[in-house]
């Protein structure tokens, strides 16, 4: 996760409200856009692509690295938003 993603979940492990907030978007019938129009209400602005692009900049920075970096693609990414959910 990004320092963002970072900072939210700090944020929701000590704002009981958030947290469950955040825990109802997995029953909304758009979770990922719900669970960022509540981060950006609680002040952690970011979009859907924003979501979405957590996992490939992280992909993306360890193929690009010359020192110890990944030599071949990842076969998936890693899903901000269930990474999230893990970590809470």
């Amino acid at each position: 996760m990004n320092e963002l993603m970072l900072e939210l979940l700090r944020k929701a492990r000590s704002d009981e409200s958030l947290k469950q907030k955040l825990i109802d978007t997995q029953n909304s019938a758009e979770p990922m856009a719900e669970f960022c129009r509540i981060a950006t209400e609680a002040g952690f602005e970011m979009t859907v692509g924003d979501l979405l692009g957590f996992g490939q900049e992280y992909s993306d920075n360890m193929l690009k690295s010359c020192n110890g970096g990944a030599t071949y693609p990842f076969d998936y990414l890693d899903d901000a938003y269930d990474m999230f959910f893990a970590a809470l």
